[in-house]
């Protein structure tokens, strides 16, 4: 076993030197001159970039809002974590959007946002991202730059091939990368060729838009990776990646590795939203959570579901077949005109990309070579429409420029790979810094993308900042391919560690942005909308405190007879109707985060003093030239002082 171990090793060590020796060395790229290079980045104060960029934060949970072509870190949108910096995930009015059947859970791992699409074009209503971990999906409402919604998808484990549109936005697919037992089931782990599975899940955006999962696709338990979905002739169908056809379950980066071909999962989801409309499958018990922010009320709401719609592909004919494709795949991409799928094997030494086309012949004409698990295995010549070859080592995802050429990252000899759609021939090639994971065109993976900028997520980042110990920011690198030779033009760091990205021209959202809250539509039930509203009420061992904020105080801010043991809820409401006029909100010993609340809002902190005192509290965002004036005292009794509930302002 060392024997092998060591012959493993260094067969690994002489390809990674060949790589980087064949593929590096004879890289034509170019680096655009300092003055090119600032002029093409160069957005003056006052003027916006020309994109927004949604970059995911992989390991913190949250979405990141950057300039392009500037690279500036413009905001970071909470989504799947905590966020001590507004309360989000802390405040009463957040909490239950991080409900899952699990329980409360803090913390996600945000891996690939995806813009809703109209005809296949992004539309900027919404932008969705998955929850790898604690499988999850969520939706943001743009208008707002808010996570509005979230459901947990069941019978998954590592939800990585995740949130992929259709061409309309009719569903957003999601599909497990560790394959489990269906209903949690308590079985032995070497169990898992018998056991194990894995399910493609559609969530259907219905017309309030609202997320429902429609239905569930049971395959066999292979690593489901990544997906794009179809568009013009192939609009209908989804792709999946899948690797760990070995359905090894110990030491994957050798077992998982023996097969030549593993396989995308070609799936006919319109096929497949037919038979679940007319019943198909079994309805099983399933229990997971869906959560939701009502628009009147400002307040998430969590409820629990308890089943789901199950297709078996043995059982429906027509509505999946497997594409041989080398060697461990990972990501999987469609052309602008629909016509070509590429893939992007991890361990190929090709891109093999598939033709449309061939594969519904193929599809007619029973070419199968075979079935696994009762789905058809299509022969890889029947639907082949040609290999890249010398694309790099390690290339793993591919974006379009919508003028005949496709850019794929190669990981292990760091670099983006510039080739021919007509040719298949490799054009150019560019170094990066360094090993890439994804990457991102504006646009790219729609019917119309922006060929102007891309967008490389780097994986190391070693000397391209300055040290920060240990730990680092990730490194992004914005590249110029709107001539024939790539360009370097910016480095600029990422928090987190974004997956992918997505990218929309600014004006598209700017028009329907949502700059504050109108008072009058505030449904919150512990509002109060002017201050002659604001009281202190005590229910038993609960305190509610209808509290506002305006330039420069709080009302009330003098408030006696809480009492330590009490736990007191501040509802404070920005009286404020006017755009970027925040106000923040704390008391001293609260265990929670701040609130930041916008104008027109009301959002909720809960506080449950431990001793006897004067505490004061204050406003925590910097709001006008009184700021620091802008506080207030809560007196602390002891328990059974019966100190009068006391509340004023100016008094």
């Amino acid at each position: 076993m060392k024997t092998k171990t060591l012959r493993i090793a260094i067969n690994s060590f002489i390809v990674l030197f060949l790589g980087v020796s064949l593929f590096a060395c004879n890289s034509n790229s170019e680096l655009a001159s300092n003055n090119e290079a600032a002029q093409k980045v160069y957005v003056a104060p006052g003027e916006y970039d020309e994109f927004y960029g949604f970059l995911s934060g992989g390991y913190n949970g949250q979405l990141g809002v950057y300039g392009i072509p500037s690279g500036r870190h413009i905001y970071t949108i909470p989504v799947f974590s905590q966020a001590p910096v507004n309360g989000y995930g802390y405040n009463e009015e957040t909490k239950a959007m991080l409900e899952t059947s699990y329980g409360f859970v803090p913390w996600g791992d945000a891996h690939h946002p995806e813009l809703s699409q109209t005809d296949g074009v992004a539309d900027g209503r919404f932008i969705f991202i998955n929850e790898n971990n604690t499988p999850r999906v969520a939706k943001i409402d743009l208008k707002l730059f808010q996570t509005t919604e979230i459901i947990e998808i069941p019978n998954s484990g590592g939800n990585h091939a995740s949130p992929f549109v259709t061409q309309n936005t009719e569903y957003i697919s999601a599909a497990t990368r560790f394959s489990i037992p269906m209903n949690d089931e308590d079985v032995a782990i070497n169990s898992y060729a018998e056991n194990f599975k894995g399910t493609l899940s559609f969530i259907k955006l219905q017309d309030n838009g609202s997320m429902k999962l429609d239905f569930q696709i049971l395959v066999p338990g292979f690593d489901y990776d990544l997906s794009h979905s179809g568009k013009g002739p192939s609009h209908g169908w989804s792709f999946f990646t899948s690797y760990n056809s070995e359905q090894a379950h110990t030491l994957l980066e050798i077992n998982a590795s023996k097969n030549d071909k593993d396989f995308i999962a070609a799936v006919n989801w319109k096929k497949a939203a037919e038979y679940a409309a007319a019943g198909k499958g079994k309805i099983i018990k399933a229990k997971y959570n869906h959560n939701y922010f009502d628009e009147e009320t400002h307040m998430a709401k969590s409820e629990v579901l308890t089943e789901v719609r199950v297709l078996d592909p043995t059982e429906l004919e027509g509505i999946i077949y497997y594409l041989p494709t080398p060697k461990s795949p990972h990501g999987v991409d469609v052309t602008p005109d629909g016509k070509l799928i590429v893939a992007g094997g991890k361990l190929s030494t090709v891109i093999p990309v598939h033709s449309f086309e061939k594969m519904i012949n193929a599809i007619e004409n029973k070419e199968f070579e075979g079935e696994v698990s009762g789905i058809p295995v299509l022969k890889y010549e029947s639907i082949l429409a040609g290999e890249v070859e010398n694309p790099g080592l390690g290339p793993l995802h591919t974006e379009f420029d919508g003028k005949g050429n496709a850019y794929t990252t190669a990981f292990i000899t760091s670099e983006i790979v510039k080739w021919s759609l007509e040719t298949f021939e490799v054009l150019d090639r560019i170094d990066t810094y360094y090993s890439p994971g994804h990457l991102m065109i504006p646009g790219g993976d729609t019917r119309n993308p922006d060929g102007k900028y891309l967008v490389a997520l780097n994986k190391i980042t070693k000397d391209r900042y300055l040290p920060t110990g240990p730990e680092m920011f990730h490194s992004a690198q914005l590249i110029d391919i709107s001539g024939d030779k790539m360009k370097l033009l910016l480095d600029f760091p990422t928090e987190g560690e974004p997956h992918y990205a997505q990218a929309i021209k600014a004006d598209i959202l700017m028009k329907d942005q949502v700059r504050f809250f109108k008072l009058d539509e505030n449904k919150h039930p512990y509002a109060a909308k002017n201050e002659s509203e604001t009281k202190v009420i005590r229910e038993g061992k609960e305190v509610h405190i209808y509290m506002t904020s305006i330039r420069s105080h709080f009302t009330p801010d003098n408030i006696e007879g809480i009492e330590v043991g009490d736990k007191v809820y501040f509802h404070v409401t920005n009286l404020e109707q006017d755009w970027d006029v925040p106000h923040g909100f704390t008391v001293r010993g609260a265990n929670t985060a701040e609130l930041l609340i916008m104008p027109g809002e009301t959002r909720t902190l809960v506080w449950e003093p431990k001793k006897a005192g004067v505490s004061p509290f204050y406003c925590t965002d910097f709001c006008s030239a009184l700021h620091q004036e802008m506080q207030g005292y809560v007196r602390v009794s002891e328990p059974g002082s019966k100190t009068p509930i006391k509340y004023s302002t100016g008094k």
